[in-house]
């Protein structure tokens, strides 16, 4: 039995992966599957008769685990500059917009089908109303630099403000000054233990010499994140600074704390960091979705007292990212289809109390919205046009697609060596072009 399992359990994670290698021709996002892997495995269970033990609670421990390692691997990988401030103010107004709105009209449906409280029923949208970046992210990996980016922030700034929104729902039982007074301390606690505990973070790393020295730094950031949780502190912002921190140590040299910890070694050391917590995120992540899919009924699939509410939902949903990104003169196609819910929207729902929890937001409706969300998702991407795939020129260059070839230009350090000596080497074969983030961020305009 325990050998069936270990096979049973490798096999499903290997198909994962090669579904994984294959999205980007597919266009098929990975989660669509491993829901489908999952729930399969379920009904050959179910035929087989097994024994199988309750996975509700590692469903929720993958979910947070999985959560911490996804925003943490969305702050690795973004910089953080003047030229990307208009990109990133455009993402956290669209996600922020985006939640208020959603949880406006979702509290009203709720407040004129059901007699629970306002408060109550703000609580029970919110789930709804957050973007997944567990689906979101790895969905756009293909798309062109500056959408990626773009979703990559929305969709943690969304993932944050969501639990933020709801936690400070939850464990205020008014909403008054004091409230927001107490809202405002919590949050400079956070940042300043943030700051230590990305320094001694950094400091750890760096001087662990160790052969094993990345799991304990890990083990660290999940325990902080859940001593936060604990105190109803926002934890979510602090794995997004230390991502961002770590993810940008190059900028940050020259600063005097930085220099002692000697960061020509500590970049390398951030480098095997980073690979390690993006192949934790895709383990984490791909049970969670596994787990999911195998505690999926075919009675809440398919449940016809809340198949038309869920596509009134996902239709709103979708409807009001697509006035979002023409109010903020954002291209629509294909960022209007990337707006899943996935893990965290199951981790808000299993918090809510069962004493408020509302008749109308219940299991069905929520495997409901994550399925036709994502399915939306999928048969989008499916239909926008995929980019060609990068070329090596003789020279070494990069080709990029057509879409890309007209924001590249050669890197910020070349161009200044070009004003001093107004001359450009452009057959040298160690030349490099980057995007220039103030023209990629120009197009969101």
């Amino acid at each position: 039995m325990t050998l069936s399992i270990i096979i049973t359990i490798c096999i499903l994670l290997l198909l994962a992966y090669i579904f994984d290698l294959t999205s980007s021709k597919t266009r098929i996002p990975t989660v669509i599957i491993l829901l489908v892997l999952g729930y399969l495995v379920r009904q050959g269970v179910d035929f087989l008769n097994m024994a199988v033990p309750d996975l509700n609670m590692f469903l929720q421990i993958f979910g947070t685990l999985g959560l911490i390692l996804i925003v943490l691997e969305g702050g690795l990988d973004l910089e953080f500059n003047k030229s990307k401030l208009k990109i990133i103010n455009k993402s956290f107004l669209v996600a922020i917009l985006s939640i208020i709105i959603l949880s406006f009209i979702f509290t009203v449906i709720l407040q004129l089908m059901s007699d629970i409280s306002i408060k109550d029923s703000l609580i029970n949208a919110i789930p709804i109303c957050v973007i997944s970046s567990a689906i979101a992210i790895p969905t756009v990996q293909n798309l062109s630099k500056e959408k990626k980016e773009f979703v990559i922030y929305e969709s943690s700034f969304s993932d944050v403000l969501g639990v933020v929104f709801f936690d400070f729902l939850i464990t205020h039982q008014v909403i008054n000054s004091h409230a927001f007074g107490q809202f405002g301390v919590d949050m400079l606690i956070l940042i300043a233990v943030s700051f230590f505990a990305t320094i001694l973070l950094l400091f750890l790393l760096r001087k662990i010499n160790h052969h094993i020295k990345f799991i304990p730094i890990i083990i660290l950031i999940v325990l902080i994140y859940a001593v936060a949780e604990l105190y109803h502190l926002p934890a979510l912002i602090f794995i997004l600074i230390f991502g961002l921190f770590i993810g940008n140590l190059n900028r940050l040299k020259e600063i005097n704390l930085i220099k002692k910890l000697n960061p020509e070694v500590l970049l390398k050391e951030v480098d095997k960091f980073s690979e390690l917590i993006k192949e934790g995120a895709f383990l984490i992540r791909t049970l969670f979705f596994l787990i999911f899919g195998f505690l999926i009924e075919t009675s809440e699939l398919l449940n016809p007292s809340t198949f038309l509410l869920a596509i009134a939902i996902v239709a709103i949903i979708f409807l009001s990212r697509w006035g979002l990104l023409l109010l903020f003169k954002i291209e629509v196609k294909p960022l209007i289809y990337v707006a899943p819910r996935g893990l965290i929207t199951i981790l808000l729902f299993f918090k809510i109390p069962e004493i408020i929890q509302s008749p109308i937001i219940n299991k069905s409706l929520i495997i409901q919205v994550i399925v036709l969300s994502a399915i939306v998702m999928m048969v989008g991407m499916i239909l926008c046009k995929a980019p060609s795939p990068v070329k090596k020129t003789q020279s070494g260059d990069e080709e990029t697609n057509d879409e890309m070839s007209e924001d590249n230009e050669i890197d910020d350090n070349q161009s200044v060596q070009n004003e001093d000596s107004d001359m450009v080497d452009v057959t040298n074969a160690n030349t490099s072009n980057r995007i220039d983030f103030d023209e990629e961020t120009d197009r969101f305009e």
